[in-house]
């Protein structure tokens, strides 16, 4: 098995619709950094998992710079983009969200 790991930062701003009162449902921004694990059996034809660009394509050139609520179709929390980033990213299995110091959020595919 073949891993790669690409890790960006993101600068995006998004506020969230939760079921309690929370100063998180103001629209506020972070300095997001996304790690995305990707793996294979066997490499492409040119000889990789996944392109590092082709995974900066589809996280950093969409998010960066974004309000999140505008261009993602769920609550974006740090979990559901984790999830996001797996379903979007080619051969994806893992991706953590560090929206804040302390504060991330993990989604793995379960084999």
């Amino acid at each position: 098995m073949y891993y790669v790991k690409k890790r960006l930062e993101i600068s995006a701003a998004h506020k969230l619709s939760l079921s309690y009162p929370s100063k998180c449902t103001s629209i506020h921004g972070h300095n997001w950094i996304v790690t995305v694990e990707c793996r294979a059996r066997e490499l492409n034809e040119d000889g990789m998992v996944t392109d590092f660009t082709l995974v900066k394509q589809k996280v950093s050139d969409l998010l960066d710079h974004a309000v999140l609520n505008d261009v993602l179709p769920f609550n974006p929390t740090a979990e559901n983009i984790a999830r996001w980033v797996v379903e979007n990213v080619d051969n994806a299995f893992r991706c953590e969200v560090q929206e804040s110091e302390g504060n991330i959020a993990a989604y793995e595919i379960d084999d």
